[in-house]
């Protein structure tokens, strides 16, 4: 516990100290902490994964769920640091800007560092409400722009909500245990179904808030898109997972859920992942449509959490094992993934300052390295072999699958609908990714701003980008060892003594899988090897064009029309709104199509609430005059009232 202590605070000492070092040091000694920082958190955690023992020190403990969190927190927000080297390079010369973001930066690494291993309620709520203060500041980075400053104060907003949830949730296990500790709140959660499943439902709302599942999710487009690079990579891949992080301590505690929230936690889920990988289909902004996408991710591990709740509920050890392993994998493997996208689309707009991706195209030609990470990051997100996320979903897969014989009608019809759903997720994202890469970087630029681009980003954007895709292709071959490590803080939730079997059979499929995958590059590299033999012998001719032998940029798909057969089909689910302006002769100087899509949610629920508020408050702006005398006058009698107050009360 002593190396987790120092490893806070390393990173808050060196936020301070940040403050007060050169600017063009800052990025490098931050870099440098964090790397300390990450080894000293990262060593008892490995130790706690390998022995699966609990350490407590005072306020904080370390068990195998924590350990897991520590670890793909430290490594990701190290690898977060390095890519920051390279993408701030043009920010260097703004030195409030750098030095305020390396220092929240630290701090947003520190409390979730504490976040994951504080016991008491108390402290769990201050270091929530630094970590959400801290990347508030990081979201608004380039706040000089009205569209970021709108998106970190729509985001503050969603998370004085959530924490609002979360102080009563807490208000009402203290209230009942007459204490903050947390092992007090696990006993009365065990022994009070009532308790349970009220503290659950409002812990759900404020930790779904923070995930971004819906109908929570409206703040996550928004604010992912407006932050840094290498703070979007580490909010949507860490940061939101502190949420799910909350979920599963609450299930901890309670141990055997209730079938009803057990069925409540799927359904929304399921819902979730479905809304989220519809909304990314339909974007144009390359960082909002990963933005969307981190909703579908979120969703596809709150649906193992669901299928594994629901083993519990059932007393089904098979099904709860391969949920909640499933569940924790995606977490790693979404860390890893979505990182590994978000650093490509940060290296292509640090080229070519833009996010639109009907302004992009052509852009493997002179970013091949940037072009190959996107392409591996959009295979894994999709779920396919041979890359990690098919693991993690295929044991989601399995454990809704299992449950299927001996269950009753509700749970049957559940699973049934849960299996589909999942498979049309994959098939949606597999839409959404190939749009996503296709339009950036395949054809022609678009633009001169793509067209413009001559080489690749730099060393150390680079290096993160290469570790996390080898991650990514490593866990695909090699299945059993990630499984084998998330299996160590699932069985935290198992209480079966055959549960030795149930990781016997889980480990056995994955060495299955690996052997299949194995079999499968050798066949690949054969194939490919003879390819290459015959195709050095033969000449390679230009492919009949139809008498188009000179294509240019607008003979090609545009994101929006891309996908506009699939989204005319849904189209109930969108406020649709669609610019054209029609050609009118055969050989048009000016012609385009553009497809706006604006969440119904936002749209008929969210707006219409902000501008009755509006309207509500501009009532009262004759108050705000400027007149010092009348502010002291309202402060008087604020006071008088509240005293007066205070007395009938008493």
């Amino acid at each position: 516990m002593k190396h987790l202590i120092l490893s806070i605070l390393t990173l808050v000492l060196g936020a301070f100290i940040s403050l007060a070092v050169k600017e063009k040091f800052k990025v490098k000694f931050c870099t440098i902490l964090t790397f300390i920082s990450a080894i000293l958190a990262i060593v008892p955690a490995g130790y706690i994964l390998k022995n699966g023992q609990v350490f407590q020190n005072g306020l904080l403990t370390l068990d195998p769920l924590s350990a897991i969190f520590v670890i793909v927190i430290s490594f990701v927000c190290f690898l977060g640091t390095v890519y920051a080297n390279g993408y701030l390079k043009p920010y260097l010369y703004k030195e409030k800007a750098i030095s305020s973001h390396c220092f929240f930066f630290m701090m947003l690494i520190a409390s979730m560092l504490a976040v994951v291993t504080i016991n008491n309620g108390l402290y769990f709520l201050i270091a929530w409400e630094i970590m959400s203060l801290s990347s508030f500041f990081l979201v608004i980075f380039e706040g000089d722009k009205k569209s970021v400053l709108k998106a970190g104060i729509k985001y503050l907003i969603y998370m004085h909500l959530s924490v609002i949830f979360l102080i009563a949730m807490f208000a009402i296990l203290s209230n009942a245990t007459g204490s903050l500790a947390f092992s007090d709140y696990a006993k009365i959660l065990s022994e009070n179904p009532q308790i349970a499943n009220i503290a659950f439902l409002l812990g759900f709302i404020g930790f779904s808030i923070k995930a971004g599942f819906v109908p929570f999710h409206n703040w996550l487009p928004d604010a992912h898109p407006a932050a840094p690079t290498h703070v979007s990579g580490l909010m949507s891949g860490v940061m939101i997972k502190m949420g799910i992080y909350g979920v599963l301590r609450l299930l901890y505690f309670i141990v055997t859920p209730s079938k009803t929230i057990s069925y409540t936690v799927l359904a929304i889920a399921v819902i979730s992942a479905l809304y989220g990988v519809l909304y990314a289909i339909t974007q144009k902004d390359i960082k909002r449509l990963l933005a969307c996408s981190s909703i579908e991710n979120i969703a596809i591990i709150g649906i193992g959490i669901g299928v594994g709740m629901l083993g519990l509920a059932y007393n089904n050890t098979l099904v709860a094992t391969f949920g909640l392993t499933g569940a924790i994998l995606h977490f790693i493997n979404h860390a890893i993934f979505k990182n590994l996208l978000f650093f490509s689309v940060g290296s292509v707009y640090l080229k070519t300052h833009t996010r639109d991706t009907e302004l992009l195209g052509g852009l493997i030609k002179s970013m091949p390295y940037t072009a190959l990470m996107f392409i591996v990051g959009s295979v894994a997100i999709c779920g396919l072999p041979p890359f990690n996320g098919f693991i993690s979903e295929i044991l989601i897969y399995a454990g809704m699958l299992l449950g299927l014989p001996n269950a009753d009608i509700g749970l049957f019809i559940s699973l049934i609908i849960s299996v589909a759903s999942l498979a049309l997720i994959g098939t949606m994202a597999i839409l959404c990714f190939s749009k996503a890469g296709g339009i950036t970087f395949l054809g022609n630029a678009r633009s001169e701003k793509a067209s413009n681009v001559k080489n690749d980003v730099g060393l150390t954007m680079k290096i993160p980008m290469g570790i996390l895709a080898g991650l990514a292709l490593l866990i695909g071959f090699f299945p059993q060892f990630a499984i084998a490590t998330a299996i160590i803080p699932a069985s935290m939730f198992i209480n079966n003594p055959n549960f030795i079997e149930e990781i016997g059979a889980i480990l056995g499929f994955a060495q299955y899988l690996s052997g299949l995958f194995i079999i499968f590059a050798l066949i690949l590299t054969c194939v490919m090897g003879l390819r290459f033999a015959i195709s050095r012998k033969s000449k390679v001719h230009n492919t009949w064009g139809c008498g188009y032998n000179k294509p240019n940029s607008q003979m090609q798909y545009t994101a929006s029309s891309y996908a506009n057969l699939f989204v005319s089909t849904v189209e109930p689910l969108f406020k649709k709104v669609s610019h054209i302006k029609k050609p009118k002769d055969f050989f048009p100087k000016e012609a385009y199509y553009e497809l706006e899509m604006e969440d119904i949610e936002e749209a008929y629920i969210v707006k219409p609430i902000l501008d009755m508020d509006e309207k509500l408050l501009s009532k009262f702006e004759r108050i705000q005059n400027g007149n010092m005398q009348q502010y002291i006058l309202f402060g008087l009698v604020f006071l008088i009232i509240s005293i007066i107050g205070l007395v009938l009360i008493g």
